[in-house]
């Protein structure tokens, strides 16, 4: 995993600026971790195989809704997503 999606990555697991981070950002991430988007209107829809919830995220401007990085943090916690393989 690059700095780039590492440092993204410990910023939604610390949990302190949920309000302030970036819409482009999060689906990178999210596609770096090996989810599927897909776009209806301004909805993004992602999946992964293994992980039983689906994401359905909208943006705020061009940050992401605060409530919906808590889910995204939940799944990464859940499922130990962007975990260093030994």
């Amino acid at each position: 995993m690059t700095a780039k999606y590492e440092k993204l990555l410990l910023q939604i697991l610390r949990g302190t600026a949920d309000a302030n981070i970036p819409f482009a950002g999060l689906c990178e991430l999210l596609g770096h971790l090996g989810f599927i988007e897909r776009e209806r209107g301004s909805h993004h829809i992602f999946s992964k195989n293994g992980v039983e919830e689906i994401l359905h995220l909208q943006p705020k401007g061009n940050k992401a809704k605060p409530y919906q990085i808590r889910q995204v943090r939940q799944i990464i916690l859940k499922y130990r997503l962007g975990e260093k393989k030994r």
